[in-house]
């Protein structure tokens, strides 16, 4: 299974993609889509939809791992945050990916055991997960790296019966 995880944004979006195999994992590509800053945030929510489906196009993902939005201090930047989300979740539906959201939480608990790991630690586990020479930069791609790591343990659970009795729904062909 081919998995494409997503780090949102508008300035800086995340993607890392992985192959998923009996549990064990391998890194296909990792990196970011920028968007240059003033522009109107229309151009930068079109480049995002268009940088998006081409990755998309390119790596052909069977699923995409997003991450879901976490407020903290400024809503601010999680309005625009969410506005991006939408763009990749629009991207994703428009051309038949699946979309799986994950929580911080999720990931660091997928990816160091703990739900309140540190950053530097999800990020470190990131690069010994999948064999990496050294710690993936820049953050917002070792992010999505992570996410993609947290949906790969999920996807391929034997917990997961949804998608073991009904195979289907997941089949976008």
């Amino acid at each position: 299974m081919i998995i494409l995880g997503i780090d949102p944004g508008v300035a800086t979006i995340g993607f890392g993609v992985l192959e998923a195999v009996r549990g064990k994992n391998r890194l296909i590509q990792y990196g970011v889509i920028t968007t240059p800053p003033g522009i109107p945030l229309s151009s930068r929510l079109f480049q995002i939809s268009n940088d998006m489906e081409q990755l998309i196009r390119t790596f052909h993902p069977d699923e995409m791992a997003v991450e879901e939005l976490f407020f903290t201090k400024n809503i601010t930047t999680g309005i625009a945050v969410a506005h991006g989300r939408g763009v990749i979740l629009l991207a994703a539906e428009k051309l038949g990916v699946p979309v799986f959201e994950y929580t911080p939480m999720q990931v660091k608990q997928a990816v160091v055991g703990y739900g309140g790991a540190e950053k530097r630690q999800v990020m470190l586990m990131t690069q010994r997960l999948l064999g990496m020479k050294e710690v993936p930069r820049p953050d917002d791609a070792a992010d999505a790296l992570a996410i993609a790591i947290c949906h790969s343990r999920a996807a391929t659970s034997l917990l997961n019966t949804e998608r073991i009795f009904n195979p289907k729904k997941y089949d976008t062909r």
